[in-house]
């Protein structure tokens, strides 16, 4: 039987949605590698599963391009938003998200009944290592020295939701991300693979951001990794509580807010609509 997808984008960022409400998606992890493929399949990050919830309407599954499931995916979480409430799977503007990570609470701006952004609430941030998780003595990852096969970088940790590792370096744009990218992602210390943010840091509101997305490569934005890269700036004191993150088709606005929980702003894109035989 087809499957009906729609590929959306958030800043970039792009993934096959795929309602599984009343169907079982058959190995998804498999689904995933065929579909993301670039050249083979549709092209995308990765698919994303639109599933009924346990305590609120709405679970999303995120399945990265290599077929490894991530716990939670900010640019997803907005596109997800947009896509049931344009469906009209939902009239609130303002409901929760059951994600692998945690629920994520939306705040939806709609302006003549669609979906022109969306603020999500991250959750709390996480800095202790064995909570990152990472290999090592007790304590937070703040601009540590990692050894690779090729050097030496450093990175400062968090999770949120999923594991962050940012690497400040002089111009994130020219950054050599598949070359450190996934030493830094598959590293033993790090025992679920991690995130990888290059970060420049212009002013205390603004930084410019690459990634190398666990599971996915390069990526054009990451929200997950917007919030990775603006937490290493803020607790390496670099930067305010309030940044604006530049990535390659936009601006992502993230905010460490006094209730503790970090929360994501931004845009959120349909593509189109099609099926999978």
């Amino acid at each position: 039987m087809a499957i009906t997808f729609t590929k959306m984008h958030g800043l970039g960022n792009d993934y096959l949605f795929i309602e599984a409400f009343d169907r079982e998606i058959d190995n998804p992890p498999e689904l995933s590698r065929r579909m993301s493929h670039r050249h083979l399949g549709v092209g995308a990050d990765g698919i994303i599963l639109i599933m009924p919830g346990k305590d609120h309407p709405f679970r999303m599954r995120m399945f990265n391009a290599d077929g490894s499931e991530a716990e939670t995916c900010g640019n997803g979480i907005r596109c997800f938003a947009k896509y049931v409430y344009e469906r009209g799977m939902t009239r609130d503007h303002e409901f929760v998200i059951e994600t692998g990570g945690g629920p994520n609470h939306v705040q939806l701006r709609v302006e003549g009944g669609k979906v022109a952004a969306v603020r999500s609430n991250m959750g709390t941030p996480v800095f202790e290592r064995s909570k990152i998780p990472m290999l090592g003595p007790a304590g937070n990852v703040l601009e540590e020295e990692l050894q690779l096969d090729c050097g030496t970088v450093k990175i400062t940790c968090s999770n949120i939701g999923n594991p962050h590792a940012a690497i400040f370096v002089q111009d994130a744009t020219k950054a050599p991300l598949t070359e450190i990218g996934p030493k830094v992602e598959n590293h033993p210390k790090f025992p679920q693979r991690t995130n990888v943010e290059f970060v420049t840091v212009l002013d205390r509101a603004n930084i410019v951001m690459r990634i190398w997305e666990r599971g996915s490569g390069i990526t054009m934005a990451s929200g997950s990794g917007s919030c990775g890269a603006a937490l290493a700036s803020m607790i390496t004191g670099r930067t305010d509580r309030k940044v604006n993150v530049h990535l390659v088709y936009g601006v992502l606005a993230i905010e460490w807010a006094g209730d503790g929980c970090v929360y994501q702003e931004g845009p959120a894109t349909e593509v189109f609509t099609g099926k999978w035989e």
